[in-house]
């Protein structure tokens, strides 16, 4: 299998997509921050510096938005639709960060999704690190993807 970001050569470049057909394209992500549930409660309630779930909601749409700007060989693309969905999940304890990433074009938008949970994950972080410095970002994956020539991806449950 020959890797896409590297010419005959074997350098770096930006994969050439002139010839490829636009489709509609979705990816979805996970992620899971791993935390106490004394820290979990403070999320759910309002930490000191405001509503933990719905800032790192938004820092997940930004960081989607923001990926061509972060992973070097990523295409600027218009995406037309970021959702990215905390849940407290008692289980863990922890929270649980689901995003999808929607656009028709001709690349997909698999580092779209994982960027906005990584995103939405280290905001969590950030916002709870006071309570608790041992938080752990793990799991972070693609689910699922549709679209574009190598077709439909379903990960492993």
């Amino acid at each position: 299998m020959s890797l896409t970001h590297f010419d005959a050569q074997g350098q770096a470049h930006m994969v050439d997509v002139s010839d490829k057909p636009e489709t509609a394209r979705e990816a979805v992500a996970e992620g899971v921050v791993i935390m106490a549930p004394e820290t979990l409660a403070l999320a759910q309630g309002g930490a000191a510096k405001g509503d933990v779930m719905g800032v790192a909601r938004l820092a997940g749409i930004m960081g989607a938005k923001r990926t061509a700007d972060l992973i070097p060989l990523c295409h600027p693309l218009p995406i037309t639709k970021v959702s990215v969905d905390l849940a407290a999940d008692p289980a863990l304890p922890g929270i649980r960060v689901t995003a999808t990433v929607r656009t028709a074009g001709k690349t997909g938008v698999e580092m779209e999704a994982l960027t906005a949970v990584s995103t939405a994950c280290l905001t969590v972080y950030d916002m709870l690190k006071a309570a608790q410095k041992d938080m752990r970002i793990e799991g972070i994956r693609l689910l699922s993807k549709t679209g574009g020539k190598s077709g439909p991806f379903r990960a492993a449950p």
